[in-house]
């Protein structure tokens, strides 16, 4: 699996625009073979940052999406940012759920 995440500050005139962009690519990208997830959030102690994260299934799906008109949205709202944009890929191994929480607990 990849993760990516891309962090986007705005300026307030910026902020809904660009959220409003994301969030119809997010849309639509969710359906998109290889697309585990895509979600948009808003900073809540950064009120102009906005992050989009995706998770990937494998590496091929991850390209084709960049390559994709949808992708070009999100190059959009780069452009719209103020700072430098946060952008990460991250490859998963593996993942794990509650029970990482609960062994932790059980050996304190």
């Amino acid at each position: 699996m990849i993760h990516s995440t891309v962090r986007i500050v705005t300026n307030a005139e910026k902020r809904e625009e660009a959220f409003a962009i994301l969030r119809s690519m997010a849309e639509r990208t969710r359906v998109k073979s290889g697309c585990i997830t895509c979600r948009i959030y808003r900073d809540a102690q950064e009120e102009h940052s906005i992050m989009l994260e995706e998770i990937w299934r494998d590496e091929e799906d991850l390209n084709r999406h960049l390559r994709s008109d949808e992708y070009r949205n999100v190059l959009l709202v780069m452009e719209m940012a103020v700072e430098q944009p946060e952008i990460r890929f991250e490859t998963i191994s593996r993942t794990n759920g509650i029970e990482v929480i609960e062994k932790a607990r059980r050996a304190a």
